[in-house]
């Protein structure tokens, strides 16, 4: 489905939650339907649902956002996360909330006008899934 869309940029500063931060904007904004297009930065904490954990996952020290990527509404975002440590070890999950900045994070997202993304049940996951709607 072809959207036309309007860009938002912005930086977070040390001490902000990654997470929380774009939920934010996306509750300011009103934004219906938004794609992380990039992020890059770091954080002094990171804290990651891996693949088929009820649990996530989290530990200190210093990390380089390498990726940030997903889908953003202000009723739900569904983000993943990639990150490097000191060694270049690179790790990556899901987002939860819990991601300290630790320079910054500069990020781009994406707002498409005419769609809207809305999240329901999907019985054979047992999650709620991502539906894109036309806009009325």
């Amino acid at each position: 489905m072809k959207s036309e869309g309007t860009f938002y940029v912005f930086r977070l500063r040390p001490e902000e939650d990654l997470k929380q931060s774009i939920v934010k904007v996306a509750r300011a904004h009103r934004i219906q339907a938004g794609i992380v297009v990039t992020c890059v930065g770091s954080l002094t904490q990171y804290n990651l649902r891996f693949a088929h954990q009820q649990d996530g996952t989290s530990a200190k020290g210093y990390f380089e956002i390498v990726s940030c990527t997903g889908t953003v509404s202000e009723e739900a975002v569904h983000l993943h996360l990639a990150i490097a440590d000191e060694s270049g070890k690179t790790i990556g999950g899901h987002l939860l909330d819990g991601n300290i900045v630790y320079t910054t994070a500069e990020i781009c997202l994406a707002v498409l006008h005419d769609v809207v993304l809305h999240r329901e049940l999907d019985a054979a996951s047992g999650y709620r899934e991502l539906l894109v709607k036309k806009k009325p």
